[in-house]
C-alpha cells in the first residue's frame, strides 16, 4: 500500500514536471501578455518635450501630445491640441505629465535576444526598439508576434545567423562559409527565410566577402556587422597587414560597423594613434557608414577586471540569460582574473577618444550595446552606453541623438526617434532633466510603445517579468539554431 502510495505520488510528481517543462519552455512571462482594451486615443498634458526632431529645439516647456491608433496625431502647446473630427472629446484619454519630460523612446541597435523575458527588461529601462545582431529560427516569428500585437515587445528587427569562415573568431552560432559558392547560398538561405539584413563577420574570407556584399545587394538586402579581415596569419596585425585592409569596406554599402574597438584593432593594426584615427575616421565619414561604437562591450570587461568579478553580480544581472551565463563561465573567470591595467585600460580610454573623433570628423553614431551577452544587461546597458557617450566628449543631447532620432533613421525603423505628427508613438515620461544628465532615462515613470500607455504599476509588472528568463525554453532554441545552422 505504502509503494503504491509512493508511486502515484512520484507520478503526480513527475506530471508536474513535465507541465512545468512544457511552460517553461514555450511560455513567456504573463507580463508581457497583450494589453486588452488599451484606449485609441490619448493626449498627454502638461510636459516638457525633448522632440529630437532635426532643427527644433532640444527641450520645450508645457507642451502637449496627442497619440491616435499608434501614431503622433498633434503636438503643441498645452491647450491649444484640437481633436481630429473622426474623434469625440470624451474617447480621448487625458494623462497629466506633471512637468517631467517626454522624449523618443530608445533604440538599442546591437542586441543578442535569447529569450522573451528580455524583452520586458527593454520596455522598463524605455528602450522601445532593438535590434538583434544574430539570427536565430525564433526571432521571425517573435517579430511577428510582436508586429501583431500577440505579445507586448519593443519594435524588433533582426539579421540572418553571423556570416562567417574559419578562423580566430569562429563561433558555434556562426554560419560558416568559406567560398563565394557556399556565402551565395547562404544569403539565398536566409532571404528565403525572411530575413532582410546580414551580419557579417571578422574572419570572413575574401571571396565569400565579395559574394556575400553581391547578393546581397542584389536580393535588396542591408548588412552590418564587424569589417572582415580574411585569413589571419601568424604575424597579423602587428607584423603583417591584414590580408583585406580595413579601407576595404569602406563605400562597399554597410548600414552599420560595429564596434569602435574593432575599427581601432582592424583599422590602425591595433596601434592607439591619434593622428591615424583622425585620418581614419574622416575616410569613414566620406564614405558614408554609420558607426555602433558600443563601449559598453569593452567597458564592461575592464569593470569585471577592476573589480575581480564582483561587477557580474550588481543588481540587474539576473535578467541575463542563464544558459548564456552557464555556458560563459570560462569567460568569467578570464576577465575576474585578468590584471587590465597594461593593455585594457589604456585601451578602454583610447576607445573613448576614437569615438569622439569620430563624431567630430562628421560620423553619424548609432548607440548599441551587446545586451544579452557578457555581462550587459537588457535594457540598463543602452544608459550606460549613453554615458559612456558623454565620458567620450559627446554632449548629452549628442548622446541621445544616437539612441533616437539617429537609429530611426539608419537602421530602418520606419518613422521612429522624433516626437512629432505621424511618428510611432513610441516615448519615455522622464524625471529630471536628460539633458543635464543622461542617466534620467533609466528608469522612466512612464513608457509608451506603439500608443500603449505602460505606466508604474505595468512597469513594475514587466520588471518582474525581466528576470523570469528560461533554460528550457533557450535550450530549445539554441538546438533549433544549431540545427538550422
Amino acid at each position: 500500500m505504502n509503494v503504491r502510495r509512493g508511486l502515484t505520488a512520484l507520478g503526480v510528481l513527475l506530471v508536474i514536471a513535465a507541465i512545468w517543462l512544457g511552460v517553461s519552455a514555450t511560455g513567456y512571462p504573463r507580463a508581457l501578455a497583450p494589453m486588452q482594451d488599451a484606449p485609441r486615443a490619448i493626449q498627454i498634458d502638461n510636459v516638457r518635450v525633448v522632440s529630437m526632431a532635426p532643427g527644433a529645439a532640444q527641450a520645450v516647456d508645457a507642451q502637449s501630445v496627442l497619440v491616435v491608433d499608434g501614431v503622433i496625431a498633434a503636438a503643441g502647446d498645452t491647450g491649444t491640441i484640437i481633436v481630429p473630427d473622426d474623434l469625440k472629446a470624451e474617447e480621448v484619454i487625458h494623462i497629466d505629465g506633471g512637468g517631467k519630460t517626454l522624449m523618443p523612446g530608445l533604440v538599442d541597435a546591437h542586441v543578442h535576444v535569447w529569450d522573451e523575458a528580455e524583452l520586458a527588461g527593454y520596455l522598463v529601462h524605455g528602450v522601445t526598439g532593438v535590434r538583434n545582431m544574430s539570427g536565430m529560427p525564433f526571432h521571425l516569428p517573435l517579430q511577428q508576434r510582436i508586429e501583431d500585437g500577440r505579445i507586448l515587445g519593443p519594435d524588433f528587427i533582426t539579421t540572418g545567423p553571423i556570416l562567417n569562415s574559419p578562423g580566430h573568431n569562429q563561433q558555434d552560432n556562426h554560419q560558416i562559409v568559406a567560398t563565394a559558392q557556399e556565402a551565395r547560398a547562404a544569403v539565398a538561405k536566409q532571404d528565403e527565410a525572411g530575413y532582410r539584413a546580414l551580419k557579417v563577420y571578422s574572419n570572413l574570407y575574401s571571396d565569400a566577402y565579395d559574394a556575400v556584399m553581391e547578393e546581397a545587394a542584389a536580393r535588396g538586402m542591408s548588412v552590418s556587422g564587424h569589417t572582415p579581415e580574411g585569413v589571419r596569419e601568424d604575424g597579423v596585425p602587428y607584423d603583417k597587414p591584414f590580408d583585406i585592409p580595413f579601407e576595404a569596406s569602406l563605400g562597399r554599402g554597410f548600414t552599420t560597423i560595429e564596434h569602435v574597438e574593432s575599427i581601432v584593432w582592424h583599422g590602425l593594426r591595433d596601434e592607439l594613434d591619434d593622428i591615424a584615427m583622425r585620418d581614419l575616421a574622416e575616410k569613414i565619414a566620406m564614405s558614408g557608414e554609420a558607426v555602433t561604437p558600443t563601449l559598453i562591450a569593452h567597458d564592461n570587461l575592464v569593470r569585471v577586471a577592476n573589480s575581480r568579478g564582483e561587477y557580474l553580480n550588481r543588481p540587474g544581472t539576473d535578467t541575463i540569460n542563464p544558459l548564456y551565463k552557464m555556458l560563459d563561465q570560462g569567460i568569467y573567470d578570464f576577465w575576474s582574473a585578468m590584471d587590465p591595467t597594461p593593455r585594457e585600460t589604456p585601451r578602454a580610454a583610447f576607445y573613448l577618444k576614437a569615438t569622439k573623433v569620430l563624431h567630430d570628423a562628421g560620423v553619424t553614431l548609432v548607440a548599441g550595446t551587446d545586451a544579452g551577452i557578457f555581462t550587459n544587461i537588457p535594457g540598463s546597458a543602452m544608459t550606460r552606453e549613453l554615458e559612456l557617450l558623454v565620458k567620450a566628449g559627446l554632449t548629452p543631447y549628442e548622446a541621445l541623438q544616437t539612441a533616437t532620432v539617429n537609429a530611426g533613421e539608419v537602421l530602418g525603423f520606419e518613422k521612429t526617434g522624433v516626437i512629432a505628427p505621424g511618428y510611432r508613438a513610441n516615448m519615455i515620461l522622464v524625471e529630471g532633466d536628460p539633458l543635464e544628465d543622461v542617466s534620467f532615462v533609466e528608469n522612466p515613470s512612464a513608457v509608451m510603445i506603439g500608443g500603449k500607455w505602460l505606466d508604474a504599476d505595468k512597469l513594475a509588472d514587466l520588471r518582474k517579468g525581466a528576470a523570469q528568463t528560461s533554460i528550457p525554453r533557450t535550450a530549445r532554441r539554441a538546438i533549433a539554431m544549431l540545427r538550422d545552422l
